[in-house]
């Protein structure tokens, strides 16, 4: 930095590292129905090694249909013990009022939402959508997305579930391990039925996040590899913040049609951080 002294960068950074810590420990008040997470890798130099660490993101609405990042976390992986910690971390500042949460298959976020949380799991469609298509070949593939897809425009749940088997049994013989999976998935990836139908196109998948975690990959693309966690989580954070303020001015996310009748109590609005 041109002109600017290394005591001055310092305080700069104390600063910026005081607003994020503020903003990552903040108490988390009202209601929280439903809650995206997810997580992208970065790297950085650990024990003089360069390594990937996972940087997670959790992002919830509110009964007053706001949306906001509710918490961030940087480890070592994506397993079952790092997931339960950051959703515990979460209940400990307040998180309250779930009923569900939206993310990919993995199976260390399934276990750990279960264990830490009474909510409904929707397993991403667009994920789904990935993983079964790898059980077809290319010329397959459109014509079992066109199958798929009819699943996804029945009016009611039950009507859903009625397409989802018949299509199933339309590739048994053909595409076996395409229809086991959809067998097992059925209850995951249709659970967003069972919400208001004005929230469907929001929370059946993790598009929400989607974008987040896009810029986040190309902040941290700018650095390449940081020198420490800590400052993965000051540059994610300061991101988060400020995409929290944006949020804030914009308006309602979510339909408040049905967000407070999920509710277990009166819907308290909390503001992102002090300022």
């Amino acid at each position: 930095m041109s002109g600017v002294s290394k005591s001055q960068v310092s305080r700069l950074c104390a600063e910026l590292d005081e607003r994020v810590g503020a903003f990552l420990n903040r108490q988390i008040e009202g209601d929280w129905l439903y809650l995206w997470i997810d997580a992208t890798y970065v790297k950085t130099r650990e024990a003089g090694r360069i390594v990937s660490v996972a940087v997670i993101v959790a992002v919830g609405v509110n009964t007053e249909g706001q949306r906001e990042v509710l918490g961030i976390k940087v480890g070592a992986s994506e397993a079952e013990p790092f997931w339960t910690e950051f959703l515990r971390s979460l209940n400990r500042r307040g998180l309250r009022g779930v009923k569900l949460v939206i993310s990919d298959s993995h199976e260390g976020i399934k276990a750990a939402a279960a264990k830490t949380l009474k909510a409904t799991w929707q397993r991403c469609r667009v994920h789904f959508m990935r993983n079964v298509l790898a059980y077809a070949n290319k010329t397959q593939r459109r014509m079992v997305s066109a199958a798929i897809g009819t699943v996804f425009v029945q009016e009611t749940p039950q009507a859903a579930r009625m397409q989802w088997r018949s299509v199933a049994d339309q590739f048994r013989e053909k595409l076996p391990k395409l229809s086991a999976m959809m067998d097992a998935a059925e209850h995951d990836v249709l659970a967003f039925m069972g919400f208001p139908r004005a929230h469907w196109p929001q929370i059946y998948s993790t598009n929400p996040l989607e974008r987040l975690n896009a810029e986040i990959k190309r902040r941290t693309n700018v650095v390449g590899i940081f020198p420490n966690d800590a400052s993965i989580t000051r540059l994610v954070g300061a991101m988060m913040l400020e995409q929290n303020d944006e949020w804030s001015l914009n308006r309602r996310y979510m339909q408040l049609e049905g967000l407070q009748t999920l509710s277990d109590t009166v819907p308290t609005r909390l503001s992102a951080v002090a300022r």
